[in-house]
């Protein structure tokens, strides 16, 4: 039985519903949309996306929603509609003071809440739960002007590590936390953030949805993998300078040039110009379709999540880990606070010199059936059903809803 049902839920976020990728919020939404009713609300349009993006679809769609030649709130399952909204926002980050952002951003704001009361009204959704998915300026005083029985406000990611978002939110997020109902991470990390500037502060642990890492499912090797050369070692994701520890990938490919460093995904120019390029043993296969990822992962003896620890990544959370524990495969990964979730099933390199001694331990131990399906049982019970449930429960516990 979920915790709260037969409500009317309003989510805003940093993500548009039609984006192709993957996303926390959109999960989310799905989720509460098995028992509530959702409307989904797309970030508004503002003058630099219209200068700059005039020319996309999408956009365009918004236009026509403004102007009455579309609907506006487009159905997308039983209890779930996504909106776009009929307001057209200042862009005003590059402002130089926040008090003067912060006078321009209550009036995008009053622009966007205006906009989000014409759905609510022709929805006839009353005693709203607003639902913010990490957006600090859009959504900075929708609080006041929707006044929502309960006003939720999640972070994923920490933001102020990008100067766009540290320009402003240094100032501005911890108010705009302070002034949550609940507020909710889906990191052990981002929940200590959250606690600094509200009590009511929850974390809600990491969705996913696993069913393409299927282990019982059988792949056959990607041409472009190695075989019959040593162990494959391997990586799935974007290769960016920012996140993964580019020091160490040498480092590993260098000490053991038996083993074949196989590196799934595109690169950034850090990466391209690499010493990684040069070394026999290293493979990089550029990028892949999601639907062909696990013929990959199925293929590693030992899967790495090397991360370079910044402010941008000390809290984030690392969906991928989940992806290669489902597949039953070991996992060697950058010490975290996140990490610290996963210790049991996870060997976790507290500094670069531990990444060599602890996959030849990941080799060593590879061959016990043991270890492989708890890997898999654990990665099974990070579902969103769970995640849901505990925002659900902060929001009871927060405001009596």
């Amino acid at each position: 039985m979920p915790l709260i049902q037969n409500r009317d839920i309003v989510v805003i976020g940093l993500q548009q519903w039609y984006t192709t990728i993957g996303s926390n919020c959109k999960n989310i939404a799905l989720e509460f949309a098995r028992h509530n009713r959702v409307l989904y609300v797309n970030a508004p349009l503002d003058r630099n996306t219209l200068m700059t993006g005039r020319q996309d679809p999408h956009v365009q769609y918004q236009l026509n929603a403004i102007h009455k030649k579309v609907p506006g709130i487009v159905p997308i399952s039983d209890n779930l509609w996504n909106y776009y909204p009929s307001a057209i926002l200042e862009s005003i980050n590059w402002l130089p003071f926040t008090p003067l952002f912060s006078w321009f951003n209550k009036r995008n704001n009053r622009k966007f809440a205006d906009s989000i009361m014409e759905a609510v009204r022709e929805m006839n959704f009353k005693d709203i739960i607003l639902f913010n998915d990490n957006d600090i300026f859009r959504g900075f005083y929708l609080k006041e002007m929707l006044r929502p029985s309960s006003y939720v406000y999640y972070s994923r990611d920490y933001l102020l590590g990008v100067p766009y978002w540290k320009k402003h939110g240094l100032r501005l997020e911890p108010q705009h936390i302070a002034k949550a109902d609940a507020a909710v991470a889906n990191s052990l990390y981002l929940k200590e953030m959250l606690q600094q500037y509200n009590p009511s502060s929850y974390y809600v642990g990491q969705g996913c949805d696993l069913r393409l890492f299927n282990a019982a499912d059988k792949h056959p090797v990607p041409d472009d993998v190695p075989t019959g050369k040593g162990p494959i070692i391997g990586y799935v994701g974007a290769l960016k300078s920012l996140r993964l520890d580019i020091s160490v990938l040498v480092k590993i490919a260098s000490e053991r040039p038996g083993w074949q460093l196989v590196l799934v995904g595109p690169e950034d120019d850090d990466f391209k110009a690499s010493e990684l390029h040069h070394l026999p043993n290293v493979y990089f296969t550029g990028h892949k379709d999601l639907s062909q990822l696990p013929s990959y992962v199925q293929s590693f003896d030992v899967c790495l999540n090397p991360q370079v620890i910044n402010e941008v990544t000390a809290g984030n959370y690392p969906l991928k880990i989940d992806e290669y524990l489902a597949m039953g495969k070991p996992v060697v990964a950058t010490a975290t606070k996140t990490m610290e979730l996963f210790r049991e099933h996870v060997y976790l390199a507290a500094t670069p010199d531990d990444y060599v001694p602890l996959i030849e331990k990941a080799l060593s131990e590879n061959a016990d059936p043991g270890l492989a399906t708890e890997r898999i049982r654990f990665a099974g019970t990070h579902t969103w059903e769970n995640s849901v449930a505990a925002i659900y429960q902060a929001i009871l516990n927060s405001s009596g809803n």
